[in-house]
């Protein structure tokens, strides 16, 4: 006689052929191309005259085909300027308007600005601001994607110069925003400290936008800080490595600390 319970025993056991089968969240998130947003100041911004950052050079040389994004990093941004301003909310109602077609990331960084003694932003504001972008962020479907702070390329006068770290509370606070929020991060602030700390001043100068703007990044500088952005990506998130196109040499180069 047949046990009643053989049907349900039969479809137990086909079950873990049914999930082998079936695509992950991460699949179904890599058939859409990325479409990313860059959050930030002058460091994420195109270049210009007064300044620009790594997100151009991120954008225009490191994403497949099918994706693509919006720098909205703009000089001066601090974390209570970029919604004041009306730069945040412009940048979640494009990041609505593309979650059909496209998984849409969005990268935070700031604290250039923040620190400075004039922003009106104190360290428990811009502790509140980066968590409050967190969960707007994922709160319409998108992934924020917290980035540390560019360095700045002032070194030491001693033997060997090394990188001055004067963005260490910022880098601090916005590794714990992304950990409140349940958030993706990376760490640029140390990545491009080592990598400057490697090369030495006077190739990482040649990165600079004018002589004297140890800050911003030349078109070059914006090509291998977007490469580092990039790597670091790939390096923790395999969603974005299938969004993305590799340069072997110059990765390889960032990697070795030899200047690019």
């Amino acid at each position: 006689m047949v046990s009643i319970l053989q049907p349900f025993i039969f479809l137990l056991s086909l079950l873990p052929l049914l999930a082998s089968g079936l695509p992950s969240s991460r699949h179904f998130s890599a058939l859409k191309p990325a479409y990313f947003l860059l959050a930030g100041d002058s460091t994420t911004a195109t270049q210009s005259t007064n300044g620009g950052g790594w997100g151009d050079g991120f954008l225009n040389f490191t994403l497949k085909p099918g994706s693509s994004g919006r720098n909205y990093g703009h000089n001066g941004a601090t974390t209570k300027s970029f919604r004041d301003g009306g730069d945040w909310g412009r940048l979640i109602t494009e990041a609505e308007t593309k979650t059909t077609n496209y998984t849409v990331y969005v990268t935070i960084q700031f604290g250039h600005n923040d620190q400075k003694a004039t922003s009106g932003v104190n360290l428990t504001q811009y502790s509140d601001n980066l968590i409050a972008f967190g969960r707007e962020v994922s709160a319409i479907g998108a992934i924020p994607i917290f980035v540390t702070s560019l360095t700045r390329r002032k070194y030491t006068n001693t033997t060997p110069p090394a990188i001055v770290q004067d963005l260490a509370v910022q880098r601090n606070l916005t590794v714990s925003a992304a950990q409140t929020t349940h958030s993706r991060y990376i760490d640029l602030n140390i990545a491009s400290v080592d990598y400057c700390n490697a090369i030495g001043p006077e190739a990482a100068w040649k990165y600079n936008l004018n002589p004297t703007d140890y800050t911003h990044l030349d078109t070059r500088g914006s090509v291998v800080f977007g490469r580092l952005v990039s790597d670091l990506l790939v390096r923790r998130f395999g969603d974005i490595g299938a969004v993305t196109r590799g340069n072997g040499t110059l990765s390889r180069e960032i990697r070795e600390g030899v200047a690019a």
